[in-house]
């Protein structure tokens, strides 16, 4: 039986983690790297991909994907998205998959299914 590979594939969250960190590494980009900075982009691009849906009804936004150049421009935007989410979360060490769940446990304490005792009711 052969062990594992240590290297993760690349289009893994590791592996994909791993080849942003070489490419801005081997752009010398790391300075600019920063929480704050990264932060911003992951903003302007979130903003770029709703910019996308700005004047659309819901019904054109819910065909957006059928048009072939628009549903390219939203692929662009959510990889730009992701790709700074996880440059952030190496950068200040978040296991973004962890979080994650430990935001869906949070939520599903605080906002049980209805009819279900599970969990305490939002008070406000």
């Amino acid at each position: 039986m052969t062990e594992p590979s240590a290297v993760p594939d690349d289009n893994s969250l590791d592996g994909l983690r791993q080849r942003l960190s070489r490419f801005a590494a081997a752009r010398d980009w790391e300075p600019f790297h920063t929480p704050k900075n990264l932060a911003a982009a992951l903003s302007v691009e979130a903003g770029e991909l709703l910019e996308i849906f700005q004047w659309l009804t819901p019904d054109q936004s819910a065909a957006v994907m059928t048009d072939p150049d628009t549903a390219h421009r939203v692929r662009d935007e959510v990889a730009d998205v992701l790709a700074y989410l996880l440059q952030f979360c190496t950068v200040t060490g978040v296991d973004p998959l962890a979080a994650l769940a430990a935001k869906i446990d949070r939520n599903e304490l605080r906002f049980p299914a209805p009819g279900r005792p599970d969990g305490p009711r939002r008070s406000d």
